[in-house]
């Protein structure tokens, strides 16, 4: 497996920021009621990550140990500050309902990390691959958690999605549950949020002990030397 191969297997599944590295909680639990309120913070993360990593790279032998940290942070800020001001400009109503957590992204520690432990020891390419697919991997769970809340929350999915795309999307709604589900509260409060993070969590784990115990069934210990051909049973 080359580099780039186990930079995307890293950010979408070994070492996803939110199923296994656990960072970034606060705002994948406080904002995914809702698909489209997954999607503006997912891609607002997204942007943060690929820009600070490249910044990092470019820098990486220009700065010293003792002012690397408060540099990474600077270059942090000033992206999270750039696509806070563009979710202003374009998506105004999407950034109201998000507030404290589109700059709270500079606090986010998955982004402080990938800078520090692969950005500043990494030439530019792998950097931005390695930002992009972090980000791809913290897209997709707050994905899927604002998706199953929705759904079990409200019955709909793709609701709103306007603040995000403008007028053309207001139609996207999808009723899965037909209009007149009443809803199930507990899947939109805190509580919801932690419920299927967690079995998303569990999930992960069930299935990379399964693929563990298939690849450990699938080694086949050879012996040495000379071998007596059977029709029945093993060769010994």
């Amino acid at each position: 497996m080359n580099q780039y191969q186990e930079i995307s297997l890293n950010g979408i599944w070994k070492n996803n920021p939110a199923l296994v590295q656990l960072l970034g909680l606060c705002p994948l639990l406080a904002v995914t009621g809702s698909f489209v309120n997954a999607m503006g913070l997912g891609l607002a993360t997204m942007v943060v990550l690929i820009g600070s990593n490249v910044s990092v790279s470019i820098i990486r032998n220009a700065v010293s140990d003792a002012i690397k940290l408060p540099a990474f942070v600077m270059i942090i800020a000033s992206f999270t500050t750039c696509t806070e001001l563009l979710m202003q400009a374009f998506t105004y109503e999407l950034y109201q309902i998000l507030g404290i957590f589109i700059p709270l992204i500079v606090t986010n520690c998955s982004i402080l990390g990938r800078a520090d432990a692969f950005a500043s020891k990494n030439k530019i390419l792998p950097s931005a691959l390695d930002g992009f697919m972090m980000g791809l991997g913290f897209l997709l769970v707050l994905l899927l958690i604002g998706g199953i809340r929705e759904i079990i929350g409200n019955g709909t999915l793709f609701a709103n999605m306007h603040l995000l795309f403008g007028e053309a999307a207001k139609n996207w709604t999808l009723h899965i549950f037909g209009e007149q589900y009443k809803g199930f509260l507990v899947a939109v409060l805190p509580p919801g949020a932690f419920l299927v993070a967690g079995l998303l969590i569990a999930l992960k784990n069930i299935t990379d002990a399964k693929i563990q115990q298939r690849l450990a069934q699938n080694k086949v210990k050879v012996a040495k030397g000379s071998k007596r051909v059977r029709t029945t049973g093993q060769i010994a």
